[in-house]
């Protein structure tokens, strides 16, 4: 990839490891976590919003035209006003398109895939100001999130009308004497973390906007990460869809990739989900409610 491509990604990824360290020690290192006094309560809601991926195939877009949409339901539980735990299931798609991008040396590579993304994940919340749902005395606060999740993925390239799914093609060669690397897993962990914004709307009513990333421990959502594999031999050991995909470029001669940089195999790729939480406030132990 073009070294300022590099340089640029390797930059952000550094910030949002800062970020990552500064939500868990807001999280989970400050004093008296579940000692302030208020009633426990839970919500359930619902998330619409939508999803991108960072990596080779779009190195620095936040809601750009790669976005998709997302979905999917939120269950939370508050201990206090001011820490909450939140379960997720998410539902979104993500992709990345060489040909929008300025870049010569992506434009030249010619690559492009879509991937479904499923995420099941558990996080922390803390409140900058006491929040309750439902509670007219704490109408908003920001807040911070950070957990763990697993997510599924499944990337896939496009011949005319006919999608593919390229794992199982190892298009680096995987899983054949061209590359030593098994097949990537396309079940995954990752780290979530994030900031949002919390309002009370009405009675037991209560919106959240939310903005969060996803650091993974894979550089293959979009199935490109280390170097060229000489085509004609993958052809022989994958097929020819498997060689067709593995080097899709434009404007250079056949053969002359073999051995060269495909991705950044230094990097690994992330996801994000952003968008709106609508949740409803379950009935308490003490039934307690609150009115407008």
């Amino acid at each position: 990839m073009h070294n300022n491509c590099v340089i640029t990604l390797n930059k952000r990824i550094r910030i949002m490891r800062k970020n990552i360290f500064l939500a868990l020690i807001l999280l989970f290192t400050s004093q008296g976590i579940f000692a302030q006094r208020g009633s426990r309560s839970s919500e359930f809601g619902v998330f619409l919003g939508g999803s991108y991926y960072l990596g080779e195939l779009n190195v620095n877009g936040h809601f750009n035209s790669l976005t998709q949409p997302a979905g999917g339901v939120i269950y939370r539980y508050n201990f206090n006003p001011r820490f909450s735990l939140k379960g997720n299931l998410l539902f979104g798609n993500v992709m990345g398109d060489d040909s929008r991008s300025g870049v010569p040396s992506q434009l030249t590579r010619n690559y492009s895939f879509k991937s479904p993304i499923n995420e099941l994940a558990i996080e922390m919340e803390f409140n900058f100001l006491p929040f309750t749902t439902g509670d007219p005395k704490t109408p908003f606060t920001p807040y911070v999130f950070g957990g763990v999740a697993v997510f599924k993925f499944n990337p896939q390239g496009q011949i005319g009308n006919n999608w593919y799914a390229l794992q199982p093609l190892g298009t680096e060669g995987q899983g054949t004497p061209l590359n030593s690397d098994k097949k990537y897993k396309l079940i995954q962990m990752s780290l979530p973390f994030g900031v949002g914004l919390k309002f009370n709307i009405a009675t037991r009513v209560g919106v959240s906007l939310e903005w969060g990333f996803r650091k993974t421990f894979t550089d293959y959502i979009d199935d490109v990460s280390k170097n060229y594999v000489d085509p004609t031999q993958l052809a022989t050991y994958n097929g020819a869809t498997a060689a067709y995909f593995s080097d899709t470029s434009v404007n250079t001669t056949p053969g002359t990739n073999i051995g060269k940089q495909r991705g950044d195999a230094s990097t690994k790729d992330w996801y994000s989900f952003a968008g709106i939480m609508l949740t409803f406030k379950l009935k308490g132990k003490n039934g307690q409610c609150y009115g407008y």
